[in-house]
């Protein structure tokens, strides 16, 4: 893509729940674009309040992307400038997005992406649980194909990480266990960024049994840790050294 070509859409993080997490960068892009592409407008609208940001407001969400998306591309093309933003930390990661990026690429249009907010970054950093590979699995289905999903996670060495609901987070603690073990290390954070941050530590049992009397409010990341890897004997690492049998 060339420098010279100008850029369509940005996409913007926003706050998942401290208002003082926002960019001196999100706040330009939120004031200069020429319309802001909100999942909630009026989740949006609070915010911009709160920053004191007047622009034009349109709703995006994933009941109107794909008949949306189509004439976006061709606002853009007759020059708009438009910022998506979701109801909270950054676009397109577990909210609509990427099909109006991909949109926009197609039409040979350019995306920018700026840094931000994210839920699972920082549960899965202050999890104690090895980070250096990980899979994001985003929200497990709510009922055709979840128990498909888990089984294909139970060989899985990297450490995982899941977006829940309250409602249905014990439910998937047993599931889990169930498909791992119940000693199994996990984390659930818990309204991460906000002043009662919480974030839970313990095997996949210990979880279980502390959330059927402790009440569940706000938005999760669990964090579990992945299959140990068998550590090769000294014997078998000489037999393949050697292509013994």
């Amino acid at each position: 893509m060339s420098e010279n070509v100008p850029i369509s859409l940005f996409l913007v993080p926003t706050p998942i729940g401290n208002l003082k997490d926002i960019t001196l960068r999100a706040l330009e892009i939120l004031k200069s674009v020429d319309v802001i592409l909100a999942e909630d407008t009026r989740t949006t609208g609070i915010l911009l309040k709160h920053l004191e940001i007047s622009n034009s407001l349109q709703s995006y969400h994933i009941f109107n992307e794909h008949k949306a998306a189509e004439k976006l591309v061709e606002r853009m093309k007759k020059g708009e400038v438009f910022a998506l933003v979701s109801d909270a930390g950054t676009p397109a990661i577990s909210d609509p997005g990427f099909l109006l990026v991909r949109e926009v690429i197609t039409a040979g249009m350019e995306v920018r992406s700026l840094p931000g907010p994210t839920a699972f970054v920082p549960a899965l950093i202050n999890s104690g649980l090895p980070n250096d590979r990980f899979v994001f699995e985003g929200f497990l289905p709510h009922k055709k194909g979840r128990k498909t999903r888990i089984d294909a996670l139970v060989e899985e060495t990297r450490t995982m990480v899941f977006y829940e609901s309250p409602h249905r987070l014990i439910k998937t603690l047993k599931q889990l266990a169930e498909a791992f073990g119940t000693d199994r290390q996990a984390c659930v954070s818990r309204e991460l960024t906000k002043l009662h941050e919480e974030n839970i530590r313990g095997t996949l049992a210990e979880l279980i049994e502390y959330y059927q009397t402790h009440p569940l409010k706000g938005e999760i990341v669990l964090t579990v840790a992945g299959k140990a890897e068998q550590k090769e004997s000294r014997e078998e690492k000489r037999a393949a050294k050697y292509g013994q049998k």
